[in-house]
């Protein structure tokens, strides 16, 4: 698995390619896959027990979440809810995409969806970032704080509320802009910004991300982790029912 890990932050890969490493043998079963390829989810197993897998695809769109794709995400979550299946998720996005199409569509309240989906469920509910973790999509993607188990990070996962580059263009705007060699001094402002922040173990170290593994122990940390979870039981106040948002 160490040739597929993505270290590149700007080549894109194909999420599938890391799912069929992960997971049993040609176990892997996709749902809709020509509708909202930006995200891929299906059913699969991991040592014979059966798992619902929601990743980000890289491939398309960065791998963000619009409209389309947070439907897509939610009503897999719920299915997975409503017959006991644990959620593995695969995170690698850049964030909502932006766009007046996709705020005039209700990008808000479909991403919406995609916390409810996430914080509603009971079942087992672990993440490994793979690579880019940015702003709100990270919270919506089974973060710690809408009730993920566990979350792993690859040791090259970028976590922050933006890319580095983009900060550091904000953030260090007027230095860069005085400097004699602006491009230098921009690429050592993304570089610091990379080291001190954007990195797992930043978040690990204030409880957000449980442990940074080698992805080459992926497929046997989260086989660990679905045997400490078989038995997860999760109690929650009696209601009728939760009120989406539609």
């Amino acid at each position: 698995m160490a040739d597929l890990i993505p270290f590149d932050p700007i080549r894109p890969y194909d999420v599938r390619t890391v799912i069929n490493e992960v997971v049993d043998e040609d176990s892997f079963f996709e749902i809709h896959p020509n509708f909202a390829k930006n995200v891929v989810v299906g059913f699969a197993t991991i040592d014979g027990e059966s798992i619902g897998l929601v990743c980000n695809q890289p491939k398309f769109l960065a791998g963000g979440l619009d409209i389309d794709s947070s439907d897509k995400a939610s009503r897999f979550i719920r299915t997975c809810d409503s017959f006991n299946i644990p959620v593995i998720t695969f995170e690698d996005v850049t964030g909502f995409f932006p766009g007046v199409k996709q705020e005039h569509g209700g990008i808000i309240r479909h991403g919406a969806k995609i916390l409810y989906a996430y914080s509603e469920a009971t079942v087992p509910k672990i993440t490994v970032i793979t690579r880019k973790a940015y702003g709100g999509a990270y919270v919506a993607l089974n973060s710690k704080s809408i009730g993920a188990d566990l979350v792993f990070a690859w040791p090259n996962a970028e976590i922050a509320v933006m890319g580095p580059e983009g900060a550091a263009n904000i953030i260090f705007a007027k230095e860069i802009a005085e400097s004699e060699q602006p491009e230098i001094t921009r690429q050592e402002k993304i570089d610091d910004y990379r080291e001190k922040f954007a990195n797992p173990y930043v978040a690990a170290g204030l409880g957000m991300v449980d442990d940074v593994i080698d992805p080459r122990e992926t497929r046997i940390k989260l086989k660990q982790s679905l045997e400490m979870l078989r038995n997860k039981k999760e109690d929650r106040p009696t209601k009728k029912h939760g009120n989406i948002p539609l």
